[in-house]
């Protein structure tokens, strides 16, 4: 392939939450039925394109493990699905993408759609990281970010997310 397809196109709703670092997206190929497997395909060549090396999907599925497998880009699979406990899962996944960004990792992190769920999982990261050290500041900063309003679901999360600012947790993923 040749010419501006074999660069691939960014996934749906891209944005760099840490400049070089950190983004955000919808699932590549898209959610439910929308998904189509030549887009999955394209976006993960731009991913490859772009440097990223690792993936993590908090999907409470495994979609899409093996594309990322055969396109080799590493991926870790957190399931976050909405009768999960913040509690539980974000100590974890907060630990590990901490980790990961100091290794220089490009991440790019993703549950089915870009909605409030993503938004509080990656405003309470802000906030549990102390890069920003408001909850308020967190949620206004994605925001901004996302072009979207984040709900009371993701104001939730980074409410969670301070509350365990300072807590030590278990290291997920590999």
């Amino acid at each position: 392939m040749t010419g501006k397809w074999a660069q691939g196109i960014p996934p749906r709703f891209f944005e760099w939450i840490i400049k070089g670092h950190l983004a955000v997206s919808e699932r590549p190929g898209g959610y439910a039925r929308t998904h189509r497997k030549v887009r999955r395909h394209e976006e993960l060549v731009w991913l490859q394109n772009e440097g990223f090396t690792r993936i993590v999907s908090l999907l409470p599925s495994p979609h899409n493990l093996h594309s990322y497998d055969e396109h080799e880009i590493p991926a870790t699979h957190l399931p976050f699905g909405p009768h999960d406990d913040p509690a539980v899962v974000l100590p974890g996944l907060y630990v590990s993408m901490k980790g990961w960004i100091t290794s220089g990792e490009r991440v790019l992190l993703h549950q089915e759609e870009l909605g409030d769920r993503l938004m509080g999982v990656v405003a309470g990261y802000l906030r549990w990281s102390e890069m920003i050290t408001s909850s308020a500041q967190a949620i206004e900063v994605v925001e901004r970010i996302l072009h979207r309003q984040m709900g009371s679901e993701g104001r939730l999360l980074v409410t969670a997310a301070a509350g365990m600012v300072g807590n030590p947790a278990p290291l997920l993923g590999s």
